[in-house]
């Protein structure tokens, strides 16, 4: 079995005492944004998503996948999940947090039942990555008193059953399928989860009595195609890169409408290149480091002109304190019975360290921290999707949050060596038998 860390618990504080009082100037700042987003691109993406997502579905249902056929209710069933939501003190909050066993998802699962808050999780345990490594969390999380049921967003009757049993008072929505350059193999998948799946997710959350707050992860990828540096959550979002980019951004503009028409109070959050301990065994820092490991070649990418691709790394324990401040200044929605009955917030922060490192820097760490040379095969990035830089302004979430990232790329790429070589049971870089 192998070992979790000493503290699997990310160093992340108590909830975030905040000042409100900027809070309607950043609605109206958002709503404007949104009034200057591309027409034509929008209902194109929305035709495309709601034809691709029926298609979807229809398969996904003929299939007779797993996901909605996993066997879930009962009394000892709903017990756990009452036991789990429970929040001590009373008065903190109740989460549905889906995609729990995820990479996120476990770290913000486990801050917020830290500080007493109730915690259901929700996660389909795909083989999108390996799938043990998706148990491990669960197994962690349950060692914590943190109940994650198993079951897919398209299982609407499984979401209005949660919602029956548990009065949540905030949504942390994270299962997604991520990934830019997976899309160029399996696009349903993407139209399914993210887009399909989260509009299942809000005509539950919008007829529940009492609406809970929504929080969501939506991604850096919408900037797209944007040359302006750092990016700015009032910067266009209306070129793509990717399909990945595409749903994230067809995403946002679901959410404001749910927020427009049912009074869901919504939070959009854009992820910058998360990396730490439990990672994604997907990204390029986790993938070098097995095959530095192993003794494999490394791809890295480099852009036109021999340019080095940059990216805002952000360290998971900063992620999760944008996390759940986001939750604790959401604001309550406002409607009743499916029906709003005023406004709510809408918000959307981006979520980065503010600092982009190119990716030899980032090898050149990894060299150092494990201790063993990489053997490296340069090639011009493909049109995959991927693009050359990301860079976060995170004023927005500094100023309504308190949201301020505290760990470089250095002393972040240090803790996961040291959990990953934990976790794969490795002794100064050999693997133990």
């Amino acid at each position: 079995m192998p070992s979790l860390e000493d503290d699997p618990f990310p160093s992340t504080p108590g909830k975030f005492k905040i000042d409100h009082r900027n809070h309607h100037p950043m609605n109206r700042h958002f709503h404007r944004c949104f009034s200057s987003t591309s027409t034509l691109f929008l209902w194109a993406l929305f035709l495309i998503a709601l034809t691709a997502s029926y298609i979807s579905f229809q398969s996904f249902v003929d299939s007779g996948s797993r996901y909605l056929t996993a066997s879930w209710g009962g009394i000892q069933w709903e017990k756990q999940l009452r036991n789990s939501a429970l929040p001590h003190p009373p008065s903190s909050l109740s989460v549905l947090v889906t995609g729990a066993a995820g990479f996120v998802g476990t770290h913000v699962s486990l801050a917020l039942k830290k500080r007493g808050d109730g915690v259901v999780g929700l996660d389909n345990f795909n083989s999108y990555y390996d799938p043990s490594l998706k148990k491990a969390r669960k197994s962690l999380l349950s060692n914590h008193g943190i109940f994650v049921v198993e079951g897919d967003l398209n299982d609407v009757g499984l979401l209005q059953k949660l919602f029956d049993v548990v009065v949540f008072t905030h949504v942390m929505h994270l299962a997604a399928q991520a990934g830019v350059r997976y899309a160029m193999e399996n696009p349903n998948s993407y139209v399914r989860s993210n887009i399909a799946g989260l509009v299942n997710l809000l005509e539950v959350c919008k007829s529940a009595n009492p609406q809970p707050a929504v929080v969501w992860a939506s991604s850096s990828s919408v900037y797209g195609l944007n040359e302006k540096v750092p990016f700015s959550e009032s910067d266009r979002t209306d070129q793509p890169a990717s399909l990945y980019a595409a749903t994230k951004k067809a995403g946002e503009e679901i959410t404001h409408t749910y927020n427009h028409i049912y009074g869901l109070s919504i939070t959009g959050l854009r992820f910058f290149t998360v990396y730490g301990p439990w990672g994604r065994p997907d990204m390029a820092y986790f993938s070098f480091t097995r095959n530095i490991l192993q003794g494999k070649p490394i791809t890295v990418y480099r852009g036109k002109n021999r340019v080095d691709l940059a990216r805002d790394f952000t360290y998971i324990d900063d992620i999760v304190k944008g996390c759940l401040g986001s939750l604790d200044t959401s604001g309550k929605s406002t409607g009743s019975g499916g029906k709003k009955k005023r406004a709510a917030p809408y918000r959307i922060f981006n979520l980065g360290n503010t600092s982009p490192v190119t990716v030899p820097t980032l090898v050149s760490i990894l060299e150092k921290h494990l201790k063993v040379k990489a053997k490296k095969k340069v090639v011009e990035m493909p049109g995959n999707g991927d693009v050359p830089f990301t860079h976060a302004n995170i004023s927005s979430a500094r100023s309504q949050l308190g949201y301020k990232p505290t760990t470089d790329l250095q002393t972040g790429l240090k803790k996961f060596v040291k959990w990953y070589l934990s976790y794969y049971g490795y002794n100064h870089g050999k693997p133990v038998n």
